[in-house]
């Protein structure tokens, strides 16, 4: 009789989780980031506006 090799199926639920962490580290340092500098640049904008008031 001939041989038959049955290969197991590799599991798929670790390419989901690495997905999902790069798609957790891409939001963090895309979107985060920019939520960020919007705060920023609105508190430069009032201490700019304070100075100008001040002279």
């Amino acid at each position: 009789m001939a041989e038959i090799k049955i290969e197991k199926k590799k599991p798929l639920w670790p390419w989901i989780v690495a997905i999902l962490l790069i798609s957790a580290v891409a939001y963090y340092v895309f979107i985060k980031d920019d939520e960020s500098r919007t705060d920023m640049s609105i508190e430069t904008e009032n201490a700019v506006s304070t100075d100008t008031t001040a002279n």
